[in-house]
């Protein structure tokens, strides 16, 4: 007999375990998180999966449109899920400009308020992946010279964020990793520091098996998937690169005028 960890998707878990927290959230996606977290721990069998997909408005462009240019039929395909999320070395097939120019002509007639800041001046920021929609479409970096401390909140935790386990409490688990921080007008990864973060939900946990060593993605406080080094060098670098075009924005409109 096939378990029911084995018999759903890759791709489609894979989707589930990082969209999980901010829809359970209320952030984005469709309401019924329960569905979700429970794709995530390898259950669930019967959910569409393509039908919840389809509603988070931010996710699935990107994953239509990576799918698209690299020659991909399924967006929910693991390889397009990883590189959306995770920034995993797909996106070196895909010429930045030409990803950011396909989202802005699909977008443009339908982008409302959500995407108002995906225009042509922002393309050079452009990168198929998730970090890209947080730091560039998002207007959170737009807001973080009010002084209030929500704007940087919302940056460090909607980014995909990676760390170590170095312990465990009751309920959660401690994770080692490097906050965003904001000085001087300017985004930039800071020291170590130690946080509790959930890793279960009632179905069970979307990590099996999480051990202390283990490196692992965080997303809105949530331990939502292993990484090899591989994996972490990759999105490691990619945040790094989009802080860089989100620092030349940020000195500009601040040394404008």
């Amino acid at each position: 007999m096939v378990s029911l960890e084995h018999s759903v998707l890759p791709g489609h878990r894979l989707f589930a375990q990082y969209a999980h927290a901010p829809n359970a959230l209320g952030y984005c996606g469709p309401p019924g998180s329960e569905r979700l977290q429970a794709l995530a721990c390898g259950q669930a069998t019967d959910v569409d999966v393509l039908s919840l997909a389809r509603q988070f408005s931010g996710a699935w462009p990107y994953q239509q449109v990576i799918a698209e240019l690299a020659g991909i039929a399924d967006p929910l395909d693991e390889r397009v899920v990883r590189a959306y999320w995770t920034a995993d070395d797909l996106i070196d097939r895909i010429d930045r400009s030409q990803f950011g120019a396909t989202l802005l002509a699909r977008l443009a007639s339908t982008a409302g308020h959500y995407w108002k800041h995906l225009t042509g001046e922002l393309l050079v920021e452009a990168a198929p992946t998730h970090n890209f929609h947080v730091f560039g479409v998002y207007p959170w970096s737009r807001l973080l010279d009010t002084g209030m401390p929500q704007p940087l909140h919302v940056l460090d935790s909607c980014r995909i964020s990676w760390g170590e386990v170095v312990g465990f409490t009751a309920d959660r688990a401690v994770v080692r990793s490097r906050p965003l921080m904001f000085e001087h007008g300017q985004l930039f990864l800071g020291s170590d520091r130690q946080v509790p973060a959930d890793y279960t939900v009632p179905e069970g946990a979307f990590v099996p098996g999480l051990a202390v060593g283990d490196r692992v993605a965080v997303h809105w406080n949530f331990v939502c998937d292993r990484l090899d080094t591989a994996q972490l060098d990759r999105l490691a670098q990619q945040t790094e690169w989009q802080l860089a075009q989100t620092n030349r924005r940020l000195y500009t409109a601040g040394h404008s005028g």
